[in-house]
């Protein structure tokens, strides 16, 4: 179908029949042709890439004729011992070395343009039709209702499973309404991927589960063996590579995927001319590929000791929990994740010997060029200065959350102390009201005994004052009683011979008047004796009147420690809410000001309120007030301040 490409066999076919050609030689015979290569390589101009494909290519061959001597002891003829070597270990040999090519010619070639790479440029052609021949190497032929169908799109597929992070690259492929094959979308994934500069990382973790590539490659493919993983570390290199690929406009399903080698194989005479800034480039990119490549296997290294750390922490968890015999278990299954990051770790370590032995031959190239060699040291010292002072600041940052988490914890302690208080507040509270409802009945019962000692001082008046007009109207009526009697005396003297009987009679009445006087004299000294209480009344009134005026000064001091203690009960309240209604925004949730709605970059900063906890700009939080929370003024937002500054006004 439109996946396979007939060309492209028929190139990489030609490589491994030149190499059983140059098998026919002896081993003696390949001491020479390296010496004649190296003498060339001094006199021409040729690139590093080709020189390192040509002395791989001997080194294959010498190994495979050696091998080949070994086994044949009696047979001393070269084409049976090539006859013998697996072409599936040449032919990954090939791709390999040819993609080792394509990925150093692309790094130099995009360091020399300087800018940003577009889907004509060559280079980058061609690195994507060598990279989708490594992909094919080994792929079974899945038989479908049409036919038979032989796509790479099918194992990429399973990176979206694998890699949550890819799947936003799968579902644009799949949404593309100009392809229609499984080789052109892989094709256009391989793009974005390379847009993206994530391609190691998602071959990385396709490569890892070589369980699952099983059912879509034989068992010496490529992908399968170690060849795939060297692959994967070369890939790295391309993250220093900015690229801008239209994938739309493109018919990527009709193209054809041939290798051209005659990108590789340059004319000595024309580069003689650009020979120094071939160099300086190489060296430039071989210097980026290294710090990237360093960078990748420290990630990997990092996330090796993480895993570590992690099995080592179960492993005690479960030693803990579980008998003699599951810790047996466990540490069978430690063992062999212990194998299985050993086989990982020595992986890597081959990828970074294979990269030191780069290092040393740029080192050959180094020594002519020892301007730039102090250069690069400075380069190298600045980064390690750099590494150094990073460290100090991730130890800064964590001593600084180490801080923020003791002030939570103090903050939180200052909370329930502050409910405490409350609690304690609404306590007190409580017992004055009932003092309040006690101090009420009783000047109740004070001004009912006020009216009750009023209306008796009223009835006493009223008493008193009929008492002295009964008196009067009695003393009138003696007073003209003894004239009368005067009267008749005088009259009874001439007549008491005769009148004997009627003076006894007046005597009798006399002893009778004499007996009402006394009882008047004694009602007279009960009148003293009630005006007396009167006084008395009126002074037990002026001192009732004295402590009512005394307990209404002591109600109106009670009513504003109650209003205090109400005002100290709603800051308390207002703490409480700011404490809990408002939640600490984290830094990483907020990416504008809340107020000015602008982004926040290295110039425009993050500030906190501490007052609501969200996040602003400097210019909307350069206000400080002392807040209750605080001992001493603290940074707060526009917002919060005009409140603040409000209730403060309001209370006083």
């Amino acid at each position: 179908m439109a996946d396979e490409d007939p060309n492209a066999k028929v190139e990489c076919e030609d490589v491994p029949a030149k190499e059983e050609e140059t098998e026919a030689t002896e081993p003696g015979q390949n001491y020479v042709v390296d010496e004649v290569q190296k003498d060339k390589r001094a006199d021409s101009s040729w690139s590093a890439p080709i020189l390192s494909f040509a002395r791989k290519a001997t080194e294959t061959l010498s190994s495979a004729g050696l091998k080949g001597s070994d086994t044949s002891q009696h047979t001393s003829d070269p084409l049976k011992t090539a006859a013998v070597k697996d072409p599936m270990v040449v032919e990954r040999s090939n791709l390999l070395s040819m993609m080792k090519l394509s990925i150093k010619v692309l790094i130099q070639s995009s360091l020399s343009l300087g800018r940003t790479l577009d889907s004509e440029y060559p280079p980058l052609q061609q690195f994507f039709v060598v990279l989708e021949h490594c992909l094919k190497h080994g792929l079974k032929v899945r038989k479908t209702f049409i036919g038979q169908n032989k796509s790479i799109w099918a194992p990429l597929e399973l990176i979206e499973k694998l890699c949550p992070e890819s799947a936003d690259i799968s579902t644009s492929v799949r949404d593309m309404p100009g392809i229609k094959t499984g080789l052109g979308r892989a094709r256009a994934w391989l793009h974005l991927a390379l847009m993206q500069k994530k391609i190691a990382d998602y071959m990385k973790e396709l490569i890892n589960r070589r369980e699952l590539l099983g059912e879509f490659y034989e068992p010496g493919a490529l992908i399968m063996e170690e060849e795939g993983a060297v692959i994967v570390g070369m890939l790295v290199g391309l993250n220093v590579i900015d690229a801008n690929l239209c994938v739309k406009g493109e018919d990527l399903d009709s193209q054809v995927g041939v290798i051209d080698f005659s990108m590789y194989l340059k004319d000595p005479q024309a580069t003689e001319t650009t020979q120094d800034d071939s160099k300086m480039t190489a060296i430039l990119d071989q210097k980026h590929y290294i710090e990237e490549l360093n960078r990748h296997l420290s990630c990997t290294v990092t996330d090796l000791q993480a895993k570590m750390d992690s099995l080592e922490k179960t492993n005690s968890k479960l030693i803990e929990e579980v008998t003699l015999q599951d810790s047996q278990l466990e540490l069978e299954t430690y063992r062999q994740t212990r194998q299985g990051l050993d086989e990982m770790y020595s992986v890597v370590w081959k990828q970074y010997k294979e990269e030191k032995r780069i290092r040393q031959e740029l080192q050959k190239e180094l020594e002519l060029q020892i301007g730039l060699k102090q250069e690069m040291e400075v380069a190298m010292k600045l980064l390690e200065k750099d590494t150094h002072e990073k460290q100090d600041t991730l130890v800064a940052l964590r001593q600084q959350l180490d801080q923020v988490k003791n002030l939570n914890l103090q903050m939180f302690n200052k909370a329930q102390e502050s409910d405490r208080v409350a609690q304690k507040k609404e306590e007190d509270m409580e017992r004055l009201e009932k003092k309040m409802i006690q101090m009420e009945a009783a000047m109740k019962e004070l001004e009912q005994r006020l009216q009750n000692s009023e209306n008796v001082r009223k009835n006493t008046d009223e008493s008193q004052n009929e008492l002295r007009s009964e008196m009067k109207g009695k003393v009138n009526a003696l007073q003209k009683r003894l004239t009368d009697l005067d009267t008749l005396r005088a009259g009874l003297e001439s007549e008491l011979s005769t009148e004997k009987e009627q003076r006894q009679n007046m005597q009798r009445e006399l002893h009778r008047e004499q007996d009402n006087s006394a009882e008047l004299r004694t009602q007279l000294q009960q009148l003293q004796g009630l005006q007396m209480e009167l006084l008395d009344l009126r002074q037990e009134k002026k001192q009732l009147q004295q402590l009512c005026e005394e307990q209404e000064q002591a109600l109106q001091e009670m009513g504003l420690h109650l209003s205090q203690s109400k005002l100290k009960m709603e800051d308390f309240k207002e703490v409480n809410k700011a404490l809990k209604g408002h939640a600490w925004l984290k830094d990483d949730e907020a990416t504008r000001c809340k107020q000015c709605q602008k982004e926040f970059s290295i110039s425009r900063r993050k500030h906190h309120c501490r007052n609501c906890g969200d996040i602003y700009c400097n210019s909307c939080s350069s206000n400080e007030l002392a807040l209750p929370s605080y001992p001493r003024p603290v940074r707060v937002c526009d917002i919060c301040h005009s409140l603040l500054l409000q209730r403060s006004s309001i209370r006083s």
